[in-house]
């Protein structure tokens, strides 16, 4: 008989999924997270997330009586990152920061590991009852309760202040998933640099040595530090709505005269 394995991100909706599954009286084996690590030593995951897998891992033991199986590959960011490219026009190039159409990170570190370890099983998904555009990914073998329940995004972020499960992400200004991401927000990053200097250390360090951009439009992480530092010089305002990337030069300019 094949085992029925919960794939937690711990967000609202994949635990919400607990409470859901519950409901509905379907039968649960096993639950897997796979942990994503920026470097051999140091975590993707901001502390405060961290921290609160801990306590919900306590409280999933105590109700549940499933201990969380934290699975991770044997890369890391870092070492994508200084992958040297074998095929294409940057062969011989280090892979640098994720292409834009997608995070080159996810599958070797996320993905590939939680296929692994629930291979052969039925997969619960935490999609959302409101989230049709993700139905297509549903099958005989990835099974969401939340959809079989009729829980929306609502009402799994309810469950899961009702039970003290619901994840700091939000909560509070700090972002989840991998804080190195080139998709975050312009406020996360500020947060990133102001909060945790070494982390924004680390991604200028990177930055330096990608050969591809961090964003989209071309700006790397350098450019964030220098529109940053203007902004903690009181030259320009932290008002994203405002800004203009050409006021760099135009202050900087002004701090040349």
């Amino acid at each position: 008989m094949s085992e029925h394995i919960l794939s937690l991100s711990y967000g609202k909706d994949s635990l919400a999924c607990l409470g859901a599954i519950e409901q509905l009286g379907w039968p649960l084996d096993r639950i897997v997270h796979a942990e994503v690590w920026a470097t051999d030593t140091i975590q993707a995951d901001l502390p405060p997330m961290v921290e609160f897998k801990a306590k919900t891992d306590e409280i999933i033991k105590a109700r549940w009586g499933i201990k969380v199986e934290h699975i991770r590959s044997k890369l890391t960011a870092e070492s994508i990152f200084y992958h040297k490219r074998l095929r294409g026009n940057r062969t011989g190039q280090i892979a640098g920061w994720p292409m834009i159409n997608g995070c080159e990170f996810q599958k070797p570190l996320k993905v590939r590991p939680i296929q692994l370890a629930t291979k052969g099983g039925i997969t619960y998904l935490g999609i959302a009852f409101d989230e049709p555009r993700r139905f297509h990914t549903l099958n005989a073998l990835k099974k969401s309760p939340l959809v079989e329940a009729g829980w929306t995004e609502d009402m799994c972020r309810e469950w899961c202040e009702k039970n003290d499960l619901l994840s700091p992400i939000y909560t509070t200004a700090t972002r989840g998933g991998c804080w190195f991401c080139h998709n975050q927000s312009v406020k996360q990053l500020r947060l990133l640099r102001r909060d945790y200097p070494e982390y924004w250390t680390l991604m200028l360090k990177w930055d330096r040595d990608s050969p591809v951009a961090f964003h989209q439009d071309g700006h790397t992480v350098h450019d964030f530090e220098h529109r940053f530092q203007l902004e903690d010089d009181g030259l320009i305002s932290p008002d994203n709505k405002g800004f203009r990337w050409s006021m760099l030069d135009s202050e900087l300019n002004f701090r040349l005269l």
